[in-house]
């Protein structure tokens, strides 16, 4: 039987106006203070340039803000040989006893292609003792493969899963060292090419199908047929018991009564089959997107990445990908942030004639220590930007502001991340440097 949960609609659109800036809470975490506030800045008119690049300082920031190393491959170096390491998103324990102490990361090297990993070493989950700042592997197989998306759960444990098509999603139950533990493989929360993940407070884990459903589509299982659109959906599980990912039932966004570009009024359709979610999903009425990437929960909205805009007949994006807003109590479904609605279209690159900064391949979101929404681009000049979470008449944000610029030539900034523990600290990885063992986790803090 089909379920349906359904609300009302609101239309496109965006200007863009100034930021209102709320103070960060203290070390403590307790309320919020009048201490140094992170998200009070002079945001960049310009994103980096490669020629400006320093392998010790690869951020361009603001004033006032400096960069250190948690942890690069000088640490902990997982693939040797000189192969990368791909540290790709960051979550720490972020309740219980010590919280906030260890760091959990993902590497999204891809098993046998290219000259990615080729041997038997597979894919891994680290973690860092950000105490100590010790550094060691969690969880390694074979088995897995572009490990990307991870979140901490509401009862204490690690989720992370794979990008690939039909990717696994596991838990990792940890011991209480919280350097080792168990994994787990929950194939109820769906086999997608995974990477954003998040949990609410009742348990329920959103996640998305990193997949270019309006151009790639994919081909039925029961009659061959290649469905145009198809998957690059995003999908809520709701499991049968608080905390138990082993049995549930999975439901797809869509829209029952149209779309507008995926925007509008939504709806959970389904339930459908886990094992074959992306061309399930689809046939539920699911929507199609072009690549979403990442998934942040903020004061019940979700905020959802779509790394790239759909396609004209000569395979040109219409637009530089955005970033949607899913109200998860009215379902409604807006564009908060887009190029050229309110934040400038990027144009060219840094040093090249005419080139204009501006936003392009958003890719992975985290929350500020204020409620704005964080935004890191799976681009070259990898650029952060904070948008406020205030908007206008149609859902979209009144300020999105420049804040960082990654100046490592090919290099690609992902894994943003702020720990509920330390609201001073913003946490963000390099993949792929041009420096040797560069990969690795930085933190970049306020003076």
């Amino acid at each position: 039987m089909k379920k349906i949960i359904h609300m009302s609609v609101i239309c496109a659109g965006a200007i863009a106006l100034s930021l209102t800036v709320a103070s960060a809470k203290d070390n403590k975490g307790n309320g919020y203070g009048k201490l140094k506030d992170f998200t009070k800045y002079t945001p960049l008119t310009l994103s980096a340039n490669s020629d400006e690049w320093d392998a010790s300082a690869p951020w361009k920031l603001p004033e006032g803000y400096t960069q250190r190393v948690v942890s690069d491959e000088t640490d902990l170096n997982i693939y040797p040989d000189g192969r990368d390491d791909w540290h790709d998103m960051n979550v720490v324990n972020e309740t219980g006893k010590n919280a906030g102490r260890y760091m959990y990361r993902t590497h999204e090297v891809r098993l046998g292609r290219g000259d990615d990993v080729v041997d038997a070493i597979g894919g891994t989950v680290s973690v860092v003792d950000l105490e100590t700042g010790a550094s060691s592997i969690i969880a390694q197989s074979t088995e897995y493969t572009a490990l990307d998306g991870i979140d901490w759960t509401p009862w204490g444990t690690v989720v992370f899963a794979e990008e690939t098509t039909s990717g696994s999603f596991f838990e990792l139950i940890l011991n209480d060292d919280m350097i080792s533990g168990t994994v787990i493989e929950r194939p109820a929360v769906g086999r997608l090419a995974h990477e954003g993940i998040q949990l609410d407070v009742d348990g329920n884990v959103y996640v998305v199908d990193e997949h270019r459903g309006r151009t790639s589509g994919c081909t039925d299982s029961v009659t061959g047929e290649t469905m145009i659109p198809c998957g690059g959906g995003i999908y809520k599980f709701v499991s049968a018991t608080y905390g138990d990912l082993s049995a549930g039932e999975l439901f797809v966004l869509g829209f029952p009564e149209g779309n507008r570009d995926g925007t509008g009024q939504g709806a959970w359709l389904g339930p459908i089959d886990p094992e074959t979610a992306r061309e399930a999903g689809t046939k539920e009425g699911g929507a199609s997107y072009q690549r979403p990437e990442d998934l942040e929960i903020i004061d019940g909205i979700l905020y959802a990445a779509v790394t790239e805009g759909p396609r004209d007949e000569y395979g040109k994006e219409y637009y530089e990908g955005r970033v949607l807003a899913i109200d998860l109590e009215t379902m409604k479904v807006t564009n908060f942030v887009k190029a050229g609605v309110n934040v400038p279209v990027e144009m060219g690159k840094p040093g090249e004639d005419g080139h204009q900064t501006g936003f392009d391949s958003v890719d992975n979101l985290a929350k500020a220590p204020n409620g704005e929404l964080v935004m890191i681009e799976d681009n070259k000049p990898s650029d952060i930007w904070f948008a406020s979470t205030q908007t206008n008449e149609y859902g979209a944000s009144k300020s999105v502001k420049l804040f960082a610029s990654l100046t490592d030539p090919g290099a690609e900034g992902s894994g943003i991340y702020f720990s509920p523990t330390d609201p001073e600290t913003l946490y963000v990885n390099i993949q792929h440097s041009e420096a040797e063992d560069g990969d690795g986790t930085w933190a970049i803090t306020k003076e």
